[in-house]
């Protein structure tokens, strides 16, 4: 049974740093595709940040592009997304999510598992 589990969430300042983990259980996690989105109230869920199964290629919303760093550590079954210069238009609820040898990161429609999401609160 494949298991998501973010952590890392929080309160945080503008101009501050964050680090998000995601681990994953229960699947394949090298032949996975992994993503970060997030959704703040009102919104859609939005593509933040995606790294290829291979490792080798990462992918950014422009949103977050210059100060977000998107990681994978296969060893340990994870996932992180750092970012820096925090904005209040960061809030929001952020979601890990595995698409199996997924090409289209930023495609919703693609992933095969969800996380339950973390929250993340950036105020000014």
């Amino acid at each position: 049974q494949a298991k998501l589990v973010e952590s890392g969430g929080g309160s945080m300042q503008a101009g501050g740093s964050l680090r998000l983990s995601c681990t994953a259980s229960g699947i394949t996690f090298n032949r996975y595709t992994m993503s970060w989105f997030r959704q703040a109230p009102g919104n859609d869920r939005e593509f933040v940040a995606g790294i290829w199964w291979t490792g080798k290629t990462t992918n950014y919303a422009d949103s977050v592009k210059g100060r977000s760093t998107i990681s994978r550590d296969n060893a340990k079954n994870a996932v992180y997304l750092e970012m820096n210069n925090l904005k209040p238009e960061d809030t929001a609820v952020y979601y890990c999510a595995a698409d199996h040898l997924g090409n289209r990161p930023w495609s919703r429609a693609e992933v095969d598992y969800w996380g339950q999401g973390t929250q993340v609160t950036v105020s000014s």
